[in-house]
């Protein structure tokens, strides 16, 4: 079954004290392009996420969330800037002084101030680390495919419709081909018997008429593309019946059902059957436009 490239994913989970939260995001795209935001202390771990996504969900641009915490007593360390706290308060007593108040700036407060305090993240186990993120992430990925598959099952439901209304047309077009080539004969027939005395009809070689009904009918054949359409809508059929990529195939095979419209439409000569080739174009467009969201 296609995937759609449109989907949602999160995975959290708690090892110990150590809690992870990565949530993905994504959209269509030509190619697999991964942005990743996450803290820093997991940036050796960039190629790693980048592989088991790229493996996993094969295309589409994917924003990556990644949130870690660590409640335990050796997760984080608070360090003082012992000589800005003492600068803040110098600055406090003196404003006292000039002011001729109570120097009641106390240690609660001076904590407060901007940069006075500042909390790091303790080094991390990598190995221990690199196991427990990607495990999440393999969750959050989970998640997607799981809504990327409900929504590509819903796009290949409306796409095999448009093909089988295009198989539709196309037995109308052929059912309505000869009809063209015999009302060319009839019209031809009806002008020559107008121009024509008695005297000059009985002389008339009607050879020449079914030279210019053959000629005609050559010009307009469409037999052949009429066979190819029938294979391509087969073979779209089967490819969107696959599993894994389906995209890019799709894609492909769309360019050539829409060369086969147009051609169709050019040799026509027939606005019965332009009518159709017209119907066909929408349908082909609405397509593309709709592959251009799977996987």
């Amino acid at each position: 079954m296609a995937y759609s490239m449109t989907g949602f994913g999160r995975g959290e989970k708690v090892f110990e004290t150590r809690k992870y939260n990565i949530e993905l995001k994504s959209v269509n795209s030509r190619f697999c392009d991964i942005s990743i935001r996450m803290p820093r202390i997991f940036n050796y771990l960039d190629a790693d996420i980048r592989r088991v996504i790229t493996d996993r969900l094969l295309r589409g641009k994917i924003d990556v969330y990644i949130n870690y915490e660590d409640q335990g007593e050796a997760g984080q360390t608070v360090t003082v800037n012992t000589g800005l706290a003492k600068e803040y308060s110098s600055a406090a007593k003196a404003i006292a002084d000039l002011t001729g108040r109570t120097d009641d700036f106390g240690v609660a407060r001076l904590a407060t101030m901007q940069d006075v305090l500042s909390v790091t993240q303790n080094e991390i186990n990598e190995e221990q680390a690199s196991k427990e993120l990607l495990e999440t992430l393999n969750i959050a990925i989970d998640g997607m495919l799981q809504m990327r598959k409900r929504e590509g099952e819903n796009l290949v439901v409306s796409i095999l419709g448009k093909v089988d209304s295009l198989e539709a047309i196309r037995a109308e077009v052929v059912t309505r081909a000869p009809e063209v080539v015999e009302a060319y004969r009839q019209k031809l027939t009806n002008r020559i018997n107008e121009i024509l005395t008695g005297d000059q009809r009985e002389f008339y070689d009607d050879s020449r008429l079914a030279a210019e009904v053959a000629v005609f009918a050559d010009k307009c054949a469409i037999d052949e593309e009429m066979a190819r359409l029938s294979s391509h809508f087969s073979q779209a059929r089967k490819i969107l019946a696959e599993d894994g990529s389906v995209g890019k195939k799709m894609d492909f095979l769309v360019q050539e059902i829409n060369r086969e419209v147009n051609t169709t439409g050019s040799k026509a000569n027939d606005i019965e059957i332009t009518s159709r080739v017209l119907t066909m174009k929408n349908l082909v467009e609405e397509i593309r436009e709709q592959i251009q969201n799977l996987v």
